[in-house]
């Protein structure tokens, strides 16, 4: 088996060996060796004679313990490049945190490549990635997320997520349950607050959505509410395959994300968790460079669309917030 030594080590060692063989005091072994004392002294009092890491034994660095677990956590789970990471980071952890301070934590727990992060099925490369087929702005995946009961609430809410395939922008809303009243609210709010005509839509197949599994031959019917309103929108609403999530992949990422954010964050009250979903959309419609879409954020997508192709927009694309409380 090799033996790594160090570049710059002046002996090998099966010489180390012999130096603590020998019997010699540290002078007379430095002298026989011609080597200095001080490196006759370390190999006759080690047990081993391999050479050790030079890593500091206390590592100063700026974040905390679990402030690296959480930054190491958010890129094991969301993917998110280094850039990305440092905003994060800075914006929620711990604002004196540096670029390179993060560089440093990923190569030394091994996760200075995304391709080192992201799981691979067996027998998968990285060039068998399946991708979205390229749409234009318009095609919208919905989905819902819990929230966490705040102390002055008496009942939980429900986070309803829609985000644009073409361009990753996301819109929110907060309800007090998940009906397909709430559904329908929600699609109304969406057309409202989208600058793109939304022409499709992809759920899943929640009963807010469609009667898909009230039906004998498991085939909505088309006469749900939600499909109704869509009708109405003209909106062509398509349901994702039953136990398949990954087919609605990109809006769970996101709701990931949401929830990574809630399990690290202490509220208060309402208002508080609203407030940080603001604030978070925010980051991520305005300043998130998304590398799906070319390292733009979702704004920057939306409004070069609009330059390319404005019949896909029914308003100006200028401060798409986002969140509808």
């Amino acid at each position: 088996m090799s033996t790594r030594i160090h570049p710059q080590a002046r002996t090998t060692p099966k010489i180390r060996q012999e130096i603590k063989d020998s019997g010699l005091s540290d002078r007379q072994a430095a002298k026989v060796f011609n080597i200095t004392r001080a490196t006759a002294a370390k190999w006759l009092k080690r047990d081993d004679v391999q050479d050790r890491s030079h890593r500091a034994h206390t590592l100063h660095t700026t974040l905390s313990a679990t402030q690296e677990a959480i930054v190491l956590s958010l890129r094991q789970t969301l993917y998110l490049p280094l850039d990305d990471l440092l905003y994060v980071t800075r914006q929620y952890i711990n604002a004196e945190v540096s670029r390179s301070g993060i560089a440093r934590l990923l190569k030394r727990e091994g996760m200075a490549r995304l391709e080192d992060v992201i799981p691979k099925a067996e027998g998968e490369t990285i060039s068998a990635k399946k991708t979205f087929k390229d749409y234009e702005p318009g095609f919208v995946h919905i989905d819902i997320n819990y929230l966490p009961q705040m102390p002055d609430e008496t009942s939980r809410r429900y986070l309803f997520v829609a985000i644009d395939r073409a361009t990753r922008w996301v819109f929110l809303h907060i309800d007090g349950d998940m009906s397909d009243r709430s559904s329908v609210d929600f699609l109304r709010r969406l057309k409202l607050a989208s600058p793109v005509k939304i022409t499709k839509i992809l759920t899943d197949n929640g009963s807010q959505f469609t009667d898909r599994f009230a039906m004998k031959d498991k085939k909505p019917s088309g006469q749900h509410a939600f499909d109704k309103v869509c009708a109405g929108m003209e909106i062509e609403h398509r349901l994702a395959p039953p136990r398949h999530p990954k087919t609605n992949g990109m809006v769970e990422r996101f709701n990931g994300r949401i929830s990574e954010l809630l399990q690290q964050t202490r509220f208060d009250s309402q208002a508080d968790l609203e407030t940080t979903l603001l604030n978070y959309l925010k980051l991520y419609n305005h300043h998130t460079p998304q590398r799906a879409i070319g390292a733009k954020t979702p704004i920057q997508a939306l409004k070069e669309w609009q330059d390319r192709k404005p019949e896909l927009f029914v308003k100006r694309v200028y401060d798409q917030t986002g969140l509808d409380i």
